[in-house]
């Protein structure tokens, strides 16, 4: 199968060097997919005590399990595109496709997060209600990257 849907903006992304080719890797897949449900478990945990490790965490499970759907496409992000790449690759492919419109939700955790990794005097805190959030767009992630792998319908990136 050869990707339509999305095809403009990976190939931009390819061009750009934001994303590489690389080869196809369902193992690589898996181990990506372990962390993030691990790393989903952790944040749960932390909820109340540590929203903003909470959130770090979720948007971290969901980035991961986001890259686990590239790697069976045989694509990567690089270090010039980022964490961007990988969300604007999913988003390109994959958002809304099949009832899955949690690949649009990312970036928000991202941006999220950033605010918390370098924050200003304006920055707000982190609720645990706000992490909660983050923590079901995680799960949502996920849910919908089992969805699209078990499917059997995601070849490399042609």
């Amino acid at each position: 199968m050869t990707w339509e849907r999305g095809r403009e903006v990976v190939d931009r992304l390819l061009g750009d060097g934001e994303i590489e080719r690389v080869e196809a890797s369902n193992e690589v897949a898996n181990r990506l997919l372990s962390a993030a449900e691990a790393h989903v478990r952790l944040a749960g945990m932390g909820l109340a005590e540590d929203p903003e490790g909470a959130l770090q965490l979720s948007y971290d499970a969901a980035r991961k399990a986001s890259a686990a759907l590239l790697a069976t496409q045989g694509l990567r992000a690089t270090s010039r595109g980022g964490h961007i790449a990988v969300v604007d690759t999913v988003r390109a492919q994959f958002n809304d496709r099949g009832g899955l419109p949690v690949f649009g939700q990312i970036n928000r955790l991202r941006r999220r997060r950033n605010d918390t990794e370098y924050p200003s005097a304006t920055t707000p805190g982190v609720t645990p209600e706000e992490a909660a959030q983050a923590l079901g767009i995680a799960q949502d992630t996920i849910e919908a990257a089992h969805k699209l792998l078990d499917s059997g319908r995601l070849d490399t990136y042609t």
